[in-house]
């Protein structure tokens, strides 16, 4: 009984300890009269990689487009903002800057151009082998390509996209504008704020 119990107690030695193992194979060679068996080379450390850095937060193109056209133009405040109060002269003047600080942003951001150089109501031949990204037909589809018909709108593409990196924090990721506050100077009493 007391060779079952060393028997165990050397079983778990060599299971969970290195030192233990090579001991006792030591033994057991010796015992043979075998040639002991040579050291295993110890382990050589793994090259480590370089420590990634941490993930940037994540955020929509979409809504970074979107902050950009509202730091940029103010299009945000232009649609959110009611407009029954406002004559259609004021809405017009209103719209003329938006309309022209909307069209650099995307230009800077996205360099749109026309997918065909035909205007609206001229005369185009879809190919055969068009791809439906960049080709809507609608009407009267029949039939195989090449198609004739009637430019209805000439299309847009994005030739670059330039859109801002985000580096902010993941509770940021949404916002579009910030929150402006304005401080006072030392001395300047703020308006009282109710809660």
């Amino acid at each position: 009984m007391r060779r079952l119990w060393l028997a165990i107690r050397a079983f778990c030695l060599v299971l969970f300890s290195s030192a233990a193992a090579r001991a006792i194979e030591e033994a057991i060679a010796r015992r043979r009269g075998e040639p002991l068996p040579r050291p295993s080379p110890p382990p050589q450390a793994k090259p480590t990689a370089p420590a990634k850095p941490p993930p940037r937060a994540a955020r929509s193109e979409a809504v970074s487009l979107l902050a950009a056209l509202q730091r940029e133009a103010r299009l945000v405040d232009f649609i959110k903002e009611p407009l029954e109060g406002y004559t259609d002269a004021q809405i017009g003047a209103a719209v003329r800057q938006v309309h022209r600080d909307c069209g650099k942003v995307l230009e800077r951001l996205l360099a749109l151009r026309p997918i065909v150089a035909q205007a609206e109501g001229s005369p185009v031949e879809v190919p055969a082998g068009f791809d439906a990204g960049h080709w809507r037909l609608v009407g009267s589809v029949a039939g195989t390509p090449p198609y004739r018909g009637i430019v209805i709108h000439h299309g847009w593409e994005a030739t670059t996209c330039q859109l801002p990196v985000w580096s902010g924090t993941d509770g940021a990721a949404r916002v579009v504008a910030p929150v402006e506050v304005e401080i006072e100077r030392a001395g300047d009493q703020p308006p009282a704020v109710s809660a």
